[in-house]
């Protein structure tokens, strides 16, 4: 799968300082890659609907990471997948009577031109499950042939009597629960909320997630081999797409907050039985987009969609920015309001760099260019480094013209223009 074309990236002087995260197993804030090169993770869409702005705020946060580990000199390898087959995906088509990889074919293309119109850096490696499903059966049959994951009786709905779902046994990982630290009831509840089946009869743990589900009637399915006809469970696609590109134990695996439980604890527990362990050394988490005070959700149907805020007139940088004033971990809702504050934050901005430049304002610009890596620096500051912005703007529109202008004076604030663009992704 080819990714979006990459924005282009002004090189800054100097270095960006080692990026601290809040990693989410261990509540501590910890460098998030030690160097001189990166490994990032980031459970992609599944392709059923538009790119939403809970999308937008999760993907910008990893873009923000990027750039800051980019701007510290590392070489930062990235990969994504998308999640091209899978239960929600078909029932969509279904409902709308269209062929499901065109669905996904139309939906993909989208979320691409919404990512780029926004100046997110592409992954390296963009990688749709159905792709990867030789990979992902070959990792199945790894983990039944060493006892870490065991076949149900066929259920009555299979196209075949021979072969079953495949489940993984949880009880073979001693390090299940490390990664999202919950109690075994909140594990139950959220596992049948987001997409677990912890009703299933026969189950050996009804916490125990699917790796293969077998063929049925007028679902797509692969030949898994010794599993039989099927396709992947979700949990499994991204532990070895991740890990087949990255390694085991690459830096960071990065989502929403909604995929800590089960999606990055199930993940994290495939991966340390099917290699060295741990699957990754920090797990890092986007907080929860609402509108006007709600959650925002595909089944609530209440989206606010980048493509038709672009539609709309609205210019993606302000789009940018407003998911920017929010810290990348926080709850939040996105309001009309917000989108017009981003606006007029950008307007300023620009009005400032057309007549901040020169001396003294090099040195100024050169100090901004500090504190906005000093607050990307302390878990992606987004907030931060817009205050930061906000008082040099101000500072650079207040002062009075110069009387007779001396070289380079009125110049403009090329270093804070650079900076912007680099480290947040707004061209000014």
């Amino acid at each position: 799968m080819r990714p979006w074309p990459a924005p282009a990236v002004p090189v800054l002087p100097g270095r960006g300082e080692p990026v601290l995260l809040h990693d989410t197993s261990t509540g501590a804030l910890v460098v998030a890659a030690p160097g001189p090169s990166a490994r990032l993770y980031v459970c992609g869409i599944t392709p059923y609907d538009a790119t939403h702005l809970g999308h937008a705020a999760t993907y910008l946060a990893f873009d923000l990471l990027q750039r800051a580990w980019r701007d510290a000199g590392l070489k930062v390898r990235y990969v994504q997948n998308v999640t091209d087959v899978d239960d929600p995906l078909l029932e969509r088509a279904t409902r709308d009577g269209v062929d499901w990889r065109e669905l996904a074919a139309s939906q993909v293309e989208l979320f691409a031109t919404d990512m780029e119109a926004l100046r997110l850096l592409p992954p390296a490696s963009w990688v749709g499950a159905v792709e990867a499903v030789p990979r992902i059966a070959a990792a199945v049959r790894a983990l039944v042939a060493r006892g870490a994951a065991y076949t149900l009786p066929p259920a009555p709905d299979q196209v075949s009597s021979a072969d079953g779902d495949v489940y993984a046994d949880l009880s073979a990982d001693p390090r299940f629960g490390s990664v999202s630290g919950l109690g075994r009831a909140t594990m139950l509840a959220l596992s049948a909320e987001r997409g677990g089946d912890p009703q299933r009869p026969g189950k050996r743990d009804p916490l125990d997630p699917l790796l293969w589900r077998a063929a049925r009637e007028g679902e797509p399915s692969w030949d898994g081999g010794t599993l039989g006809a099927g396709r992947p469970g979700w949990h499994v696609e991204c532990t070895v797409i991740a890990v087949d590109d990255l390694g085991s134990g690459f830096d960071v695996q990065g989502g929403g907050s909604d995929l800590v439980f089960p999606h990055h604890e199930m993940s994290a527990s495939h991966g340390g039985l099917l290699y060295s362990p741990p699957f990754a050394r920090v797990y890092a988490h986007a907080g929860m987009v609402g509108l006007d005070g709600e959650k925002m959700s595909k089944s609530k149907g209440n989206l606010v969609l980048v493509s038709k805020l672009r539609a709309a007139g609205v210019e993606p940088a302000a789009v940018r920015l407003a998911v920017l004033a929010h810290h990348y971990r926080s709850d939040w809702s996105w309001t009309e309001q917000g989108l017009d504050d981003a606006a007029a934050r950008l307007a300023r901005w620009r009005a400032a760099v057309a007549v901040g430049g020169g001396e003294p304002g090099r040195a100024a610009q050169e100090a901004v260019l500090a504190d906005l890596r000093s607050r990307l620096a302390d878990d992606l500051d987004a907030p931060g480094a817009l205050a930061v912005l906000d008082a040099w703007a101000a500072t650079a529109l207040a002062a009075p013209a110069p009387a007779v202008p001396s070289e380079g004076t009125g110049a403009r604030a090329d270093l804070v223009a650079d900076a912007v663009d680099a480290l947040l992704g707004v061209a000014l």
